[in-house]
C-alpha cells in the first residue's frame, strides 16, 4: 500500500517538475540563441558603420608655398586646420577634395576645355590679331617635379597609423630663360594598398621661377573620416593653371617617401571609439548575466514549490 503511494506521489511529483524541465528548456533555448545572434549583430553594426565611413570622406587642408614672407610654421598651419575643423569646413565643402578617381579628374578637365573652347571659339577669331604671343604657354613638357617627399605629424592613439601628415614638393619650368615663370596647381591623389587613386586636394595656384628651389609647395592634411587605417601612396599631378592637360606627375614611383604611408583617419584615431566598442560589448553581457540570475531565481521557485508539495503528500501518506 505503501509503495503504490509513493509511485503515485512520485508521478504526480514527475508532473509538476514537467513544467519546470519546460521552462528550463525554453529559458536555455533562448539564451543560446542570444548568445548566437549578439556577434552576428555586432558585425553587421561594424559593416554598416564602415561602409557609411567610406562613402562619406572628410579631410582639412592648407596649403603654402615656401617663398612667401609669411611662410607659416607647421604649429600655425596645424592650429589654422583645427580650427576648420571645428567650423566643419572641409575639403570637400570647399569642393578642394573631389570623389572622384584621377582618370575621372582628368576625363573632366579635358570636357570642360572642350566646352569652353568651343564656346569662345567664334569671340576669339577677331581677335586673333591682336594677341600678345609673349604670354605664351609652357604646356608642352618643359615642367618637371625635382623633388617630393612626406613628413608624418599627427598620431593620438599611438598604433602607428596617424590622420596628419604633409606633402611637400619643388616643381621646376625648364627653359632658356631662367627668369622665365608659370602659374600652376596641383591635385593630390591617394592610393590605398594599391588601389585606385583618389583624390584628396586641389591646391591654390602658385607661381614657379625656372629652376628655383626656393618655389617649394607643401599640404598638410588632417584625414578626419573615411579613411580606414592602411597604408596609402601619393601622387602628384602638375596643371599649368589654364590649360587641361597635366604638365609633370610625381609619385611613390620616384620616392619612397611618398610610398606607403601609414595613415588613418581621425575617427579610427581616438580613444573614444574603443571606449565604444567595450561598452557595446559589456553591454551584452551584463544582458547575459541578468537573464542567467532571472533563470537562477526562476528555477530556485519553482523547485521550491515543488519540494514543499512533495513534503507535504509524503507526510499526509505516513499519516495516513
Amino acid at each position: 500500500m505503501t509503495l503504490k503511494k509513493t509511485s503515485r506521489y512520485l508521478s504526480e511529483a514527475t508532473a509538476e517538475l514537467s513544467p519546470i524541465v519546460s521552462t528550463s528548456l525554453q529559458l536555455s533555448l533562448m539564451l543560446t540563441l542570444m548568445l548566437m545572434t549578439l556577434p552576428s549583430f555586432a558585425e553587421q553594426v561594424d559593416d554598416i558603420n564602415v561602409s557609411e565611413t567610406k562613402t562619406a570622406m572628410q579631410s582639412y587642408s592648407l596649403g603654402q608655398s615656401a617663398n612667401v614672407t609669411n611662410k607659416a610654421s607647421t604649429e600655425k598651419m596645424m592650429q589654422a586646420i583645427k580650427q576648420r575643423i571645428l567650423l566643419n569646413d572641409s575639403d570637400q565643402a570647399q569642393n578642394k577634395a573631389l570623389a572622384s578617381t584621377r582618370n575621372e579628374v582628368i576625363n573632366q578637365k579635358k570636357q570642360q576645355d572642350r566646352k569652353q573652347s568651343s564656346a569662345s571659339l567664334f569671340k576669339n577669331m577677331a581677335k586673333i590679331k591682336n594677341v600678345n604671343t609673349t604670354g605664351r604657354s609652357f604646356s608642352d613638357g618643359s615642367f618637371v617635379i625635382y623633388e617630393g617627399y612626406s613628413q608624418l605629424i599627427e598620431d593620438f592613439d599611438a598604433d602607428g597609423y596617424y590622420q596628419t601628415f604633409s606633402v611637400t614638393f619643388d616643381a621646376d619650368l625648364i627653359t632658356y630663360n631662367p627668369y622665365d615663370e608659370a602659374v600652376v596647381y596641383a591635385e593630390l591623389y591617394l592610393s590605398e594598398n594599391g588601389g585606385p587613386w583618389q583624390h584628396y586636394y586641389t591646391t591654390d595656384s602658385f607661381v614657379i621661377y625656372g629652376e628655383s628651389s626656393d618655389d617649394t609647395f607643401e599640404v598638410y592634411s588632417t584625414l578626419a573620416q573615411g579613411f580606414t587605417p592602411n597604408h596609402y601612396d601619393v601622387l602628384i599631378d602638375l596643371y599649368e593653371v589654364g590649360y587641361p592637360n597635366i604638365v609633370a606627375s610625381y609619385s611613390s614611383d620616384d620616392s619612397n617617401s611618398l610610398y606607403a604611408l601609414p595613415l588613418e583617419s581621425s575617427d579610427y584615431d581616438v580613444e573614444y571609439i574603443e571606449y565604444y566598442e567595450e561598452t557595446h560589448i559589456y553591454g551584452g553581457s551584463a544582458g547575459v548575466v541578468s537573464l542567467l540570475v532571472l533563470l537562477t531565481l526562476m528555477l530556485r521557485r519553482l523547485l521550491g514549490k515543488f519540494n514543499r508539495n512533495f513534503g507535504i503528500n509524503m507526510a499526509n501518506s505516513q499519516n495516513n
